[in-house]
């Protein structure tokens, strides 16, 4: 295998959004490793196409891409699980229950619904952007997050409310 070595942009905006990338990647996936793995898989493509893609207005935008479409396509899904006799790591810390609730909330969404609402709410994208990240069409973008938001409500209790 042959080294590559990433232009000097390229290593500026690994820096500078990398940690953004994360969170937005963590928000998709619900879990946190899950969203290492998407986030590595996205600049792993970014990086061996940068030169094409910092001529494009937004290359973070592209690299958000690659990440929903690796997580719609389910990529990595068991490529690198490893059995082994003891967990390398120890578990974070409990969050608050009505974090906890709405994580799991968000789990019970269809793919296509959870990436609407996290490119609409989280990433703050308007429906003809989040359409043009998602390949469909601005009414599908509606209608997903319309059914998204609904069953998030029906779900969510009076005591969970609060």
């Amino acid at each position: 295998m042959t080294s590559w070595e990433a232009p000097l942009e390229f290593e500026d905006f690994v820096r500078a959004r990398h940690v953004a990338l994360l969170r937005f990647g963590h928000v998709l996936s619900g879990d946190r490793h899950a969203a290492e793995d998407l986030v590595q898989d996205a600049l792993v493509r970014a990086g061996t196409s940068w030169r094409r893609i910092r001529k494009h207005d937004d290359p973070e935008g592209y690299v958000r891409r690659i990440i929903v479409n690796c997580h719609l396509n389910g990529l990595r899904r068991g490529k690198r699980e490893r059995l082994v006799s003891e967990p390398p790591d120890r578990p974070a810390p409990a969050a608050d229950e009505r974090h906890d609730t709405l994580w799991e909330l968000l789990a019970t969404l269809p793919r296509q619904q959870r990436a609407t609402l996290v490119l609409r709410y989280y990433a703050d994208m308007s429906e003809a952007e989040t359409a043009d990240v998602l390949g469909c069409a601005v009414g599908t973008v509606k209608s997903n997050a319309a059914r998204a938001l609904a069953k998030l409500r029906g779900a969510l209790t009076p005591a969970n409310r609060a």
